[in-house]
């Protein structure tokens, strides 16, 4: 078993994640196979999307993962105490000289976003003595970070002409990929293919080319053209979520297996109230089950919504989660029937998509993913 606070006591609650490290590995095999001849860089910022980077990062490297790719330092810091040697990109480059610096001293690829974080790793490398490898964000729609594609090739040639700075790379976010409609991609695709032509005439290598994200990667056949480039960069498809709707026939597995268990049940009369402020009321006599489980472990609030729809695997059946998300606890309609305590309900997970949860609190898999909270025991199962 792990979990995120190893010096944690051994909690004896029911509420687990389980993961499954296969899954990752069938989901790695669907990326490498779409990737084609193109490098995967594997992102698992976000503590690996809510699912333990130490044991996640571990199994695609068995699965033949070669780079990684993170948002922050620390996720460097991770990776590195859990024994990870191999490249790792820094999305979100560098926000000072002292962060450059830890970024450096961590072997991190930082990816730089415009002319004073270039600086800043450039003073940083020349301050540790040496040549640091460095990638480029470019701009092209996204229009939030990445350097405009106007000033992109002349901050890209002077990363290349620097005694510090080694240029490794030079790549693009989509933004619209997980429409159905190609075109807002394609001009994406147009423009960085404009930064890269205007690099050539400067005699600039750029290194690793890298765009396309789960939904780019999983696109139709459409989206080959769109998609050039050394390197693709998959995310939440490594975790068995599907990146819009109509991508869900990509043969994806969950990864995580968010359960719990019934810790006590009540028959309820009609047009009684449960949990605070009563905003859900029995519509008949029946039962109602408590789970161990809250927002404080990553149940959004938002599905104590009356009519909300949310629902959990209880018994072999969907069962309505009613009334208000407590911190620590939500409950669930039985209607007639008589569970035993103890019995096993899934979240969200195998049997029970998250993406259909996600509907039902009016958010997206990726939030459901993160937001599973620290004090929820990570189970890796091999």
């Amino acid at each position: 078993m792990s979990t995120r606070s190893a010096d944690r006591l051994a909690d004896s609650r029911p509420t687990r994640a389980r993961i499954d490290l296969a899954a990752l590995a069938g989901n790695w095999a669907i990326a490498r196979r779409h990737a084609g001849a193109r490098a995967v860089i594997a992102v698992v910022k976000a503590d690996a999307y809510g699912h333990g980077v130490s044991a996640v990062a571990r199994r695609l490297q068995r699965e033949g993962c070669t780079a990684f790719a993170v948002a922050t330092a620390s996720e460097v810091a991770a990776l590195r105490a859990a024994g990870v040697d191999a490249p790792v990109l820094l999305l979100g480059g560098v926000h000072d000289a002292a962060d450059a610096r830890t970024a450096l001293a961590l072997a991190a690829t930082p990816v730089l976003h415009h002319e004073a974080m270039r600086t800043a790793v450039e003073d940083a490398a020349a301050s540790l003595g040496r040549r640091a490898p460095v990638h480029v964000e470019v701009d092209t729609g996204m229009r939030r970070l990445g350097v405009p594609v106007g000033e992109a090739a002349a901050l890209i040639a002077r990363v290349a002409a620097s005694r510090h700075l080694a240029l490794a790379g030079v790549s693009t976010h989509f933004a619209r990929a997980d429409e159905r409609d190609p075109a807002p991609t394609r001009a994406q695709a147009q423009a960085l293919a404009v930064v890269l032509e205007d690099l050539r005439r400067r005699g600039v290598d750029p290194g690793q080319v890298h765009l396309a994200n789960s939904a780019g990667l999983l696109g139709t056949a459409s989206w080959h053209d769109l998609l050039p480039g050394d390197a693709v960069r998959p995310g939440v498809m490594l975790y068995g979520a599907a990146p819009a709707p109509h991508f869900a026939g990509a043969g994806l597995r969950p990864v995580m297996t968010l359960q719990t268990a019934v810790t006590a049940l009540r028959r309820v009369a009609e047009g009684e109230g449960v949990g605070y402020g009563a905003v859900w009321r029995a519509p008949r006599s029946g039962w109602v089950a408590t789970l161990p489980i809250g927002y404080a472990d990553g149940v959004p609030w938002s599905l104590g919504r009356p009519n909300a729809g949310g629902t959990v695997l209880l018994a072999g059946r969907p069962r309505a989660i009613v009334g208000r998300i407590s911190m620590d606890l939500a409950t669930v309609w039985l209607e007639d029937d008589a569970v035993a305590l103890g019995e096993q309900a899934i979240v969200f997970g195998a049997g029970a998509p998250v993406e259909a949860l996600a509907a039902a609190a009016e958010t997206i898999a990726y939030e459901l993913l993160v937001r599973v909270g620290d004090r929820v025991p990570r189970m890796a199962i091999d």
